[in-house]
């Protein structure tokens, strides 16, 4: 009960995340405190190298933080083991990538069951159906049985976005998701996600398109590993 009245579906605290190099110890993000509520689809922005794909990883249980605390949906995931998170984060998190990612001898319904098939999710029988449904979800349910490379960046992508989907994670993860994409591909795959807001899932979007700021609720802006600012669209 306590996990549905907490409205915040991302905390992180006092975040820092340190690299070793040769001449020194690199800081990719330094005391970072952020909250990110249930239903919203929130861009991060910031120059390269300033932090923002660490910040995703972070976020998505795929890197852990120097110090500080990361809760995911009251779950605290920088406390769960190598095992543990990896089993987590296949269910709660969907992860979509600016290269789409899709296995290319596998058709676009496999590529979209395979995330079921990897954390058992779904019972067999019901995860053609599934995949099937959510293909059509991404309006691109004909393409089911092709190759991805019989289909254009713009098809992929929604493939990506239905993959991201499979196991019903309450947060979806994009790495500059349109940036090999034109502008019109690009505004369906925003619609795409705004849509997935609506519905209740949770998108954090790594992103330079700054001609879709108005699908935001919220821009949070990365320099040097700080956030410099957190805009909240009204």
């Amino acid at each position: 009960m306590q996990q549905q009245q907490n409205q915040n579906l991302i905390e992180l605290g006092h975040v820092t995340k340190s690299f070793p190099l040769a001449s020194g110890t690199f800081q990719a993000l330094k005391n970072v405190c952020l909250t990110i509520r249930k239903g919203q689809l929130v861009a991060v922005t910031g120059k390269s190298g300033s932090g923002k794909s660490t910040l995703l990883n972070i976020i998505a249980g795929i890197d852990k933080p120097s110090e500080g605390s990361v809760s995911i949906n009251g779950i605290h995931v920088d406390k769960l083991s190598e095992s543990e998170l990896a089993s987590w984060r296949g269910k709660n998190v969907g992860v979509v990538f600016q290269f789409f990612q899709l296995l290319p001898t596998l058709t676009v319904l496999e590529n979209v069951m395979l995330p079921m098939d990897f954390c058992n999710s779904y019972p067999k029988k019901e995860r053609r159906e599934r995949a099937l449904s959510l293909l059509g979800q991404v309006d691109i349910k004909e393409q089911a049985d092709k190759l991805p490379s019989a289909l254009s960046g713009g098809q992929q992508q929604r493939v990506a976005v239905a993959r991201a989907l499979a196991n019903d994670p309450p947060l979806i993860i994009a790495d500059e998701p349109t940036g090999n994409l034109d502008s019109q591909t690009a505004t369906s795959i925003f619609e795409l996600f705004a849509g997935l807001t609506r519905s209740g899932k949770t998108v954090v979007i790594v992103t330079h398109e700054k001609d879709f700021s108005s699908y935001f609720e919220n821009v949070i802006d990365i320099a040097d590993g700080v956030i410099v600012n957190k805009v909240a669209s009204v």
